[in-house]
C-alpha cells in the first residue's frame, strides 16, 4: 500500500495545473492507429488535463507519418505525430510544420524478415518484396536506407500492406520483409521464433528522430500559449507514464478495442528505451538537438534532395518544452 501512495504521489505531482477555459476544440492525427505510445495521449484527456487547459482534443488515427505530416502541414490538423525525417521531407514540399517535442529519441524504423527466405541481412533485399502501407515512414526514407547498406534503391518491389497485417502477410510469405517499428518487436519475436531477423535502421548507421509531436506553423504563430499548454501537458503524460504505465494503458484500452494489454505492456517497455538520450535524461523529456536535426536535414537532402531548401532550425522549437520534466532512465528496462 505504501507504494501505492507513492506512485499516486509522483502522479500528482507529475499533473500539470492550468486554468479551466473554454474549451477549443484541437485535432491531433496520430502516426498510425493507436497504441502504448500514444497511450500518454488519452491518459492525459482522461485525466481532464487538455480540457483543465481550455483544450478539447479530438484523436484522430492517422495513415502514416507522410499523410500525418502534409495534413498538419496543410492546416487540415493542427497537431500530428510524425517521424521526423519524414516531416523534414513534407516541410521541403511546402509543408508549414513544425516539430515541438521529440517522442521516439532513436529511431524506432526496423526490417523484418524470416531467415528461411533465404535472407541474413540488407545486403540480401534486392529482389525480395517489401510489405509496408504507402505513407509509411520507411518506404517515404527507402532510399536513405537503401543508399547506406550499399544496395540500389530500385532493387526491391513494395506491396501495399496495412499495419495490423504486416506479421500474415510476412508468415504467409504474401511479402518477404515488412517495415515495423522497434516497440512492435515482441509480437513477431513470439510469432516467428529463432527464424526472425531484423536490422534497426540504428544498425546502419542511420538513426534520425522517429514519432515526434508537429504542429501546423501558422497555427502555432496565432496560439502561442495554446500550443505551449498541449505541449506541457503531453511532455508530463509522457513522464507520468514512464513513472507507471498502467493507468496510461487503462486509458488507452478503454477507448481502442483490439488491443492486447499485455502486448502493450512489452510494447511501452521498448518504447522507454526509445525515448531515451543523453538530452532527454539532462535537457527534458521531448528534447530535440539542433546539431542532430542538422544531420537528420543533410541525410534528407543527401538520399532524396530537397525540393524547397529551408534553414533547419526553423522547422522545430524546443523553446515550450519544460525542462523541469525529463525522461527517467532509471525506469528503462525494467
Amino acid at each position: 500500500m505504501k507504494g501505492l501512495r507513492i506512485a499516486g504521489l509522483a502522479l500528482a505531482l507529475l499533473a500539470p495545473s492550468f486554468a479551466a477555459g473554454a474549451g477549443e476544440s484541437v485535432n491531433l492525427i496520430l502516426n498510425w492507429t493507436p497504441t502504448a505510445d500514444h497511450s500518454p495521449f488519452y491518459y492525459a484527456k482522461a485525466q481532464g488535463w487538455y480540457e483543465k487547459a481550455g483544450i478539447d482534443l479530438t484523436i484522430e488515427v492517422g495513415k502514416g507519418s507522410g499523410v500525418s505530416s502534409l495534413k498538419v502541414g496543410s492546416g487540415g490538423s493542427p497537431f500530428g505525430i510524425a517521424d521526423l525525417a519524414t516531416m523534414l521531407v513534407a516541410r521541403g514540399k511546402g509543408a508549414d510544420v513544425v516539430a515541438l517535442m521529440s517522442i521516439y529519441a532513436n529511431t524506432g524504423q526496423t526490417f523484418y524478415w524470416l531467415k528461411s527466405y533465404g535472407i541474413s541481412g540488407a545486403r540480401d533485399f534486392p529482389g525480395h518484396k517489401i510489405g509496408n502501407p504507402p505513407g509509411d515512414a520507411s518506404r517515404v526514407m527507402w532510399p536513405a536506407f537503401a543508399k547506406a547498406a550499399g544496395i540500389a534503391p530500385d532493387a526491391v518491389s513494395f506491396v501495399n500492406v496495412g499495419p495490423t497485417a504486416k506479421i500474415a502477410a510476412l508468415k504467409s510469405h504474401t511479402v518477404d520483409i515488412i517495415s515495423d517499428f522497434y516497440n512492435e518487436h515482441d509480437l513477431k519475436a513470439i510469432e516467428f521464433g529463432s527464424d526472425l531477423g531484423f536490422v534497426n535502421w540504428k544498425d546502419i548507421g542511420l538513426n534520425p528522430y522517429g514519432n515526434s509531436l508537429i504542429v501546423n506553423g501558422a497555427f502555432l504563430e496565432k496560439n502561442p500559449k495554446l500550443v505551449e499548454d498541449f505541449v506541457r501537458i503531453t511532455q508530463r503524460a509522457y513522464a507520468a507514464c514512464v513513472a507507471d504505465v498502467t493507468p496510461c494503458l487503462k486509458a488507452l484500452l478503454d477507448q481502442v478495442s483490439g488491443l492486447d494489454r499485455e502486448n502493450q505492456e512489452r510494447q511501452w517497455e521498448r518504447i522507454k528505451f526509445l525515448m531515451t538520450d543523453d538530452f532527454t535524461t539532462t535537457r527534458a523529456l521531448g528534447w530535440i538537438d539542433a546539431e542532430r536535426m542538422k544531420k537528420d536535414y543533410e541525410l534528407v537532402q543527401t538520399y532524396l534532395g530537397m525540393e524547397k531548401p529551408f534553414a533547419v532550425e526553423s522547422a522545430f522549437t524546443t523553446k515550450l518544452l519544460d525542462t523541469s520534466v525529463k525522461m527517467d532512465a532509471g525506469k528503462v528496462g525494467k
